[in-house]
């Protein structure tokens, strides 16, 4: 069985080698984001990160007020 994938990838390499590192490309992009650590303390930060904020910034959000720029 590994064989015959072998000499399958070798000739689809020699024939079309575009297509081979296109999917390879494509294949590294799917996986890699799920084994990556930054997916994880991306994930930690976006559940510690409340969505609804209290206070004052949400009463000036809610009336459309822009934020307060030092110095004025």
């Amino acid at each position: 069985m590994a064989g015959r994938l072998t000499a399958f990838l070798k000739d689809v390499w020699a024939k079309e080698p575009v297509l081979v590192a296109s999917f390879t490309i494509a294949g590294l992009a799917v996986i890699l984001p799920s084994i990556s650590p930054f997916t994880k303390y991306a994930t930690m930060i976006n559940q510690a990160t409340p969505y609804n904020y209290p206070g004052e910034l949400r009463r000036a959000a809610q009336k459309g007020w822009g934020f307060p720029v030092l110095g004025e």
